[in-house]
């Protein structure tokens, strides 16, 4: 290629051009990519496209939450059941998940936050759907450790909760033995809650415990902590969160009764769970 020529994307091979669409969000395909030309809207139109549907950020397009669940419910339709991960911000209702769930029965991931209309009861219709799902995350969401336990007994799990800062952590100790990652950030749990955790989950080699302050790490608790996991974030308030992905900054104040308390998600085994 000569000095000043650029490259003619259309002539790329039609998986390569796949691949680098597949790395845009959903308003970007649509009001974009998908307009270029009639190679790259016939990849937009491939069920393939939309395995993965990314719907965080589209909140500042401006549209209504109408707007955008309609718009969900059509890169759903896109999908062609073939959908396998989804991501909702702020907008999720009851009526959006079970459009999901009917028409995604190959859904293993479902990821939810800042909704705050969704609760257990009705969640728990949902995840019923659902027989191949390995994550489900919620963060800000309207749950506690407390309503954990409809969602947890009513699918099949034999559990009992607590009325103490330790639910959360007690659900996961008893329902997920596979589990490889945890995210913890700012959870009320404390020592017992991680000894439960550290004894029921083997495999665990990722733990974030940022801000987890009523978590005291030393001592034989430490020693565990040390030798079992590979990847160990400490419960101390100065630590960073840029890589915490809902907005979180730096100085933010924490609190013992704050919303962090209700960031809950749940995973089969051998799954990715945070909370």
């Amino acid at each position: 290629m000569n000095q000043g020529e650029y490259p003619n994307w259309l002539e790329l091979p039609r998986e390569l051009t796949s691949t680098i669409l597949n790395r845009l969000g959903v308003m970007e395909i649509l009001e974009n990519a998908q307009k270029v030309c009639r190679s790259w809207r016939r990849i937009c139109k491939d069920p393939l496209t939309w395995r993965k549907i990314d719907m965080r950020n589209v909140g500042h397009m401006g549209g209504s939450s109408h707007v955008l669940e309609k718009l969900c419910r059509h890169v759903v339709d896109c999908s062609q059941g073939g959908l396998v991960e989804i991501e909702i911000w702020q907008f999720a209702t009851y009526d959006l998940l079970h459009y999901i769930a009917d028409s995604s029965s190959k859904l293993r991931s479902l990821k939810l936050a800042m909704c705050y209309q969704i609760e257990s009861e009705g969640l728990t219709e949902v995840i019923m759907k659902l027989p191949l799902l390995e994550v489900l995350e919620f963060s800000y969401c309207s749950l506690s450790g407390a309503r954990l336990e409809h969602i947890v007994q009513d699918s099949c799990f034999n559990l009992k909760l607590g009325e103490n800062c330790d639910d959360v952590a007690l659900a996961i100790a008893e329902t997920m033995p596979g589990l490889t990652r945890l995210q913890l950030f700012g959870n009320r749990l404390t020592n017992l809650g991680l000894n439960a955790i550290l004894d029921k989950c083997p495999n665990l080699e990722y733990l974030d415990l940022r801000q987890c302050i009523n978590v005291n790490l030393v001592g034989d608790l430490e020693k565990r902590c040390s030798e079992r996991i590979k990847v160990l974030k400490r419960p101390n308030y100065n630590d960073s969160v840029h890589d915490y992905s809902y907005g979180v900054s730096d100085d933010d104040e924490m609190s013992v009764d704050g919303l962090y308390y209700d960031n809950l998600s749940a995973a089969s085994d051998d799954s990715d769970f945070e909370v």
